[in-house]
C-alpha cells in the first residue's frame, strides 16, 4: 500500500478503540491514540531508507510491532505519573504503538507482495493479493473508508 492506503487502514483498525475510549469518556486518550496510530502508519516503510534493511523485512513483523509497543509504553512510563490512571496510560501507549504497526501490516497483506509477519520464527509469506500496492483506487478507497468510519464513530458518540 501507499501512504494514503495505510492511513485509511490505520483509521479503520483504530475505530473500535476510538469508540471504546469515547464510550468510557477518555477523550484525550482517544485523540492521542488516533494521532499516534496515524503517525506510525508509514513507519515500517522507512526500511527503504535504511542501508542493510530489506523492504518488508524486519519492520514488517509482529516482533517489530511488539518492539514499537514496548518503546511507547516506556515513553509513557517515563512521563510524570499524574495520578492512578498512569498504568492505564502506559498500557494504552503500548497497545496503540503495537496497533499502529499491525495496521500497516494489515494494509500490506492485501497486496501480492504480502508480508512475513512471523519472522524470525517463520519465513512464510502471507498475502490476500487483492490489489497492487500502487493501485490508486484501493489506496484512496481505503482512505475514504477509514475517514468515513471514523466520522461515523465521532458522530454517533
Amino acid at each position: 500500500m501507499y501512504r494514503t492506503g495505510h492511513y485509511g487502514v490505520s483509521l479503520l483498525i483504530y475505530a473500535p478503540v476510538l469508540a471504546a475510549c469515547l464510550l468510557l469518556g477518555a477523550r484525550t486518550l482517544a485523540l492521542v491514540g488516533g494521532i499516534v496510530v496515524l503517525a506510525l502508519a508509514p513507519v515500517p516503510d522507512y526500511d527503504q531508507r535504511v542501508p542493510g534493511l530489506t523492504h518488508r523485512g524486519v519492520t514488517h513483523t509482529l516482533a517489530f510491532a511488539a518492539l514499537v509497543g514496548l518503546l511507547l509504553a516506556g515513553v509513557a512510563a517515563a512521563l510524570p505519573a499524574g495520578g492512578p490512571a498512569h498504568p492505564i496510560r502506559v498500557a494504552f501507549a503500548g497497545g496503540v504503538g503495537g496497533l499502529g504497526i499491525v495496521a500497516h501490516l494489515a494494509g500490506d497483506v492485501l497486496t501480492p507482495a504480502g508480508i512475513r509477519p512471523l519472522w524470525p520464527l517463520s519465513r512464510r509469506r502471507y498475502t490476500l493479493a487483492l490489489w497492487t500496492a500502487a493501485n490508486p483506487i484501493a489506496n484512496y478507497g481505503l482512505l475514504a473508508a477509514g475517514v468515513g468510519v471514523t466520522a461515523a464513530v465521532l458522530a454517533l458518540l
